[in-house]
């Protein structure tokens, strides 16, 4: 039985990653998935993912391990996360697909029925799955 119960949390405020390569990963989220550089410093960048609530932007932050923790190991085997997901809009999901494939990206599409989500996954970089999602109310 689902239960409602009030909370505080109004939106996803950040996603960040420690990555082993930070020029690399920038390049792919700015260049493969579009996401918009909002400011680069020497061991971090931080990309706007959408406008957010009450001024907070939603932003993904790549923060350079190497610079910060050099002894940690990081790889898609010692991660805890699974995916990360940006929604798109439906009538943009096969040019997506068609250009992702276009940067030589290997791309996998899911239904996800129960919800009426068309899911397209590729890898970035250092392994991690990146999700485009949107709804459609025929799958």
């Amino acid at each position: 039985m689902a239960t409602t119960r009030e909370t505080a949390i109004r939106a996803l405020g950040e996603i960040a990653l420690r990555v082993n390569d930070l020029s690399s990963m920038q390049g792919f989220y700015e260049e493969v998935i579009g996401l918009e550089l909002m400011r680069l410093f020497p061991s971090s960048a931080f990309f706007k993912i959408a406008d957010g609530y009450a001024g907070h932007t939603q932003i993904l932050a790549l923060f350079d391990r190497t610079s910060q923790h050099p002894d940690v190991p990081v790889s898609a085997e010692h991660s805890t996360i699974d995916h990360i997901a940006f929604a798109i809009a439906q009538s943009d999901f096969e040019a997506e697909k068609s250009r992702l494939e276009s940067h030589g990206l290997e791309v996998q599409v899911t239904d996800h029925a129960w919800v009426h989500w068309r899911s397209m996954y590729v890898q970035d970089p250092e392994d991690n799955t990146v999700e485009l999602v949107c709804y459609d109310a025929a799958v």
